[in-house]
């Protein structure tokens, strides 16, 4: 008798492939600054003004503070370059370390110039890769803009389920998506 695991198909696939290069809080301090050569430099990889927008610096100060708070999190709250073929295309990583029920919630974000060209979905695979790699992860989570229809057809096919909504004071109306981290192992 098979277990539920091995009768769900495989999640889609990306024809984009991304890797994850750390991005420290010594290079989200300087990306704060406006500090691109010495971020990059930090990080290992020439980052774009992409990282340096409002939306962004917000972000980064996010989780500057995060990692004050919670040092002990800091390895799932430091954000990742995905960078491509073409160099970097955005980032991507979780919103904190898993919580006591063992859901951790993923983010990710494709630079305008690379946008509808697959980044999104590979960077959504690598982020369920990882989490199903960690033995304390049981749900992956995702919140996403009811109006937001790229982000929506970018979980299609992945296993995730409306699980509700919430609102926040940064996004506003999200609806919240979940998944089985042991879902990933698949791909």
């Amino acid at each position: 008798m098979t277990d539920e695991a091995d009768r769900r198909p495989p999640f889609p696939t990306s024809p984009k492939r991304v890797r994850f290069v750390e991005l420290s809080g010594t290079a989200m301090s300087a990306l704060l600054d406006g500090d691109l050569p010495a971020a990059g430099e930090m990080a290992g990889v020439a980052l774009t003004d992409y990282f340096v927008t409002d939306r962004a610096r917000w972000l980064w100060r996010f989780r500057i503070d995060q990692m004050a708070a919670d040092p002990g999190g800091a390895r799932w709250m430091v954000r990742q370059v995905a960078t491509g073929p073409e160099g970097v295309v955005g980032h991507a990583g979780f919103h904190g370390p898993p919580d006591e029920a063992g859901m951790v919630e993923i983010g990710y974000s494709v630079a305008p110039d690379f946008r509808r060209q697959g980044y999104a979905r590979a960077m959504l695979i690598e982020l369920l890769r990882r989490a199903a790699a960690e033995p304390g992860v049981k749900t992956v989570r995702a919140t996403i803009g009811p109006d937001n229809v790229a982000s929506l057809a970018t979980i299609a096919g992945f296993g995730f389920v409306e699980v509700g909504e919430q609102w926040d004071d940064e996004d506003g109306l999200e609806l919240i998506f979940e998944v089985p981290a042991d879902r990933g192992l698949s791909v």
